[in-house]
């Protein structure tokens, strides 16, 4: 078997390099100096040259970063190279692979270390923190940022019209899943929230939902048996009741703090469409609004998530915990089981929006649609139920409707209003969620519902295979959160050491000898 030192020295004689790495690039750099000074460039309007400047000042950056990875050579090892199985690899070969980069494709000579019946290892590949595929960090990361915003084919677009990078559709989806694989560790590993006495005093939990369209087979089990024994009237549309059975739906959440704001029922009432009315006093915003939706897991395990979320911020229990719903029994539920579990007993809010529209749906069931008087029933409906007497009013709308003589078709709406006001009675005390300064409406969450599902997820025609889905909610939820950036740099470590350091004994890279050497100087 060869020594470590007759490796190396067979390794240097294929690891050859041409005399100036930078040759080229200076080359290319000459080239396009005299084409700037040339009468082609002189002719072209602005953006004609724009263009051409920056397709030639990317091959240029090519060029360089290529000439770069020649500088630093193949990355020989200075010591022996144990993986993780415990096999010493002492036979050294040079090993070159591609690298589709921001710039354009460039290649990557590096030294390998093997063993009979085991994988290769390479320190410089460890060295540069390259990924398992061809396209490198970088470009994943920009694959991400595009697909959270737009769709697959604008991000494939968009890669060939910004970098020279050349990705192909199904790879941006692939990408972009690896991408989101570390959401879940990121937000269970970080980090530094500031201090709760520098935040709000009110922690504020939500939960919403929102349908996505999917592909059958990712159906979730009991809408896929729907699908598959839907007989449908038509064959080119749904005829009326009738449903697709095409989604799955995604549990949205957000946690936040804020400071309290004190109102009056009336404050209230004139902040309401059509008024909107400004108030004298600013509404406090949210703080550190962390805002994100999964397609893949349970509403109870996203709830969970929203506890240990607000639990981190508040560790001690000295802020004002609010749960702000929408009636969701299921969500209810879980609510309510959690809170027995953990010991923690927030205010449970229901969302006054939703009681607005159900008052005024009742105020047309009994006065019809338009009349005068209905503006002063629905504001004074409106009003008891902001002054926490809930219960009077729901009686006495349905008193109307029997005076009234109304049909039991008629007076539907009247009695689900009533219904709705009795049942949920216990969390509609909004005297005294106005008198403690609290939220009572979930616009946070529906601002949520809209961004992260429905302004992305919902494009003509798509249907979403469950990873990807999943990927581009989590996506879209850094970005809205403003934690991408502080995701990218913890998903980075975690590529490093799932993809090289845990390949090595003791998970330490072998150190790699002397350093880059320095590139020649132009003699002139």
């Amino acid at each position: 078997m060869p020594s470590l030192a007759c490796g190396r020295v067979k390794m240097l004689a294929l690891a050859a390099r041409v005399a100036d790495p930078f040759a080229e690039a200076r080359a290319e750099l000459d080239g396009l100096e005299a084409f700037l000074g040339s009468p082609e460039a002189c002719n072209m309007t602005h953006s004609d040259l724009e263009r051409e400047l920056e397709k030639r000042g990317r091959e240029l950056m090519r060029q360089l970063l290529q000439a770069h990875l020649q500088v630093r050579g193949p990355g020989e090892a200075a010591e022996p190279v144990q993986g993780s199985d415990g096999v010493v690899r002492d036979e050294p070969r040079l090993h070159e692979r591609g690298l589709e980069t921001i710039f354009g494709e460039v290649r990557v000579e590096r030294a390998g270390y093997g063993a009979e019946g085991v994988d290769s290892l390479h320190p410089l590949d460890a060295k540069l923190n390259l990924p398992v595929e061809v396209y490198s960090h970088e470009v994943r990361r920009r694959a991400a940022e595009a697909a959270a915003q737009g769709s697959f084919n604008e991000v494939v677009h968009g890669l060939s019209q910004t970098t020279g990078a050349q990705v192909a559709k199904r790879q941006v989806e692939e990408l972009v899943v690896r991408a989101a694989q570390d959401f879940q560790a990121f937000y269970h590993q970080r980090y530094e929230w500031r201090s709760p006495q520098e935040t709000g005093s009110i922690l504020v939990l939500t939960v919403d939902g929102k349908g996505v369209v999917m592909r059958r087979e990712d159906l979730r089990e009991g809408t896929r048996k729907r699908a598959e024994e839907c007989q449908h009237k038509l064959r080119t549309r749904l005829s009326r009741g009738e449903k697709r059975n095409a989604k799955r739906m995604a549990t949205v959440a957000a946690v936040y703090t804020m400071a309290p704001q004190v109102r009056t029922a009336e404050q209230v009432l004139r902040c309401l469409a059509p008024r909107h009315e400004r108030e004298t006093l600013e509404r406090p915003p949210p703080e550190s609004k962390r805002v994100w939706a999964s397609v893949q897991e349970t509403p109870e395990e996203v709830i969970k998530e929203a506890f240990r979320e607000a639990r981190l911020r508040d560790p001690e229990g000295r802020k004002r915990w609010v749960a702000l719903v929408d009636g969701n029994e299921t969500q209810l539920q879980i609510l309510r089981k959690l809170f027995r579990r953990y010991g923690y007993y927030p205010l449970i809010v229901l969302d006054f929006a939703h009681v607005a529209e159900y008052v005024w749906k009742a105020g047309m069931a009994l006065l019809g649609e338009g009349q005068a008087q209905l503006d002063t029933w629905a504001t004074d409906h409106l009003l008891g139920v902001l002054r926490g007497r809930s219960g009077q009013m729901a009686a006495g709308m349905r008193r109307s409707a029997t005076r009234r003589g109304l049909a039991p078709e008629t007076r539907e709406a009247i009695d689900r209003c009533a219904h709705y006001l009795l049942k949920y009675a216990r969390y509609l005390r909004y005297d005294e969620y106005l008198a403690l300064g609290l939220p009572i409406a979930t616009g946070v969450i529906e601002g949520a519902c809209r961004y992260l599902v429905k302004d992305r997820m919902e494009r003509t025609g798509a249907r979403w295979s469950l990873k990807g889905a999943e990927a581009v909610l989590r996506l879209r939820a850094l970005w809205a959160s403003g934690d991408f950036e502080a995701y990218w740099a913890f998903h980075e470590k975690q590529e490093y050491l799932r993809n090289h350091a845990v390949r090595y004994a003791d998970g330490q890279i072998v150190p790699m000898r002397g350093s880059p050497r320095p590139p020649l100087k132009r003699v002139k």
